[in-house]
């Protein structure tokens, strides 16, 4: 639907766009247990201070920066090495016409060319939009936590999901 958007790894200059895609994510209690909102500056270190094999690619608009997808370390012990954790996040008025669905895309790609083996992702139980966009890319779902955390003085259950590259 949005022909103009490119996909390149994220800059520093991409922090407040990053940010506050992040914070809409935050708010709409969707995507994400973290309560703790995101600023550029916090943004522009969590940038800087990454390991470069683990990307930050972004969904970039004719220079507006509209969704975004990092690879995360699934843990710091070496024998997890290769695997990595997923996280998307899309601004709100780019959901629900297949812009999740190419940055999984570039993700997985991006996961493949920095050597993972496995990519897995937590997502909050009942989003069946992201549900169906793993599913639709490979991932099976492996285990719920149940009551996992709180969010609007409610405990959530989360999905673990997991596709091997």
């Amino acid at each position: 639907m949005y022909n103009g958007i490119t996909y390149r790894k994220a800059s520093c200059h991409d922090a407040t766009f990053i940010g506050a895609i992040w914070n809409q994510g935050i708010d709409d209690g969707i995507a994400t247990l973290e309560i703790d909102k995101r600023g550029a500056e916090w943004v522009k270190n969590w940038l800087s201070n990454r390991d470069p094999r683990y990307s930050v690619i972004v969904a970039d608009n004719e220079g507006k920066i509209v969704g975004w997808l990092s690879l995360n370390p699934f843990s710091q012990r070496k024998a997890y090495m290769f695997v990595a954790d997923i996280s998307i996040y899309i601004e709100r008025s780019y959901r629900g016409h297949g812009l999740g669905s190419n940055l999984l895309d570039q993700g997985i790609l991006e996961a493949r060319t920095n050597g993972f083996h496995k990519i897995i992702l937590t997502m909050i139980s009942g989003n069946e939009h992201a549900r169906n966009l793993y599913i639709n890319h490979g991932f099976r779902t492996v285990g719920i936590m149940h009551e996992q955390g709180i969010l609007n003085n409610k405990w959530i259950d989360t999905e673990i999901m997991e596709k091997i590259l």
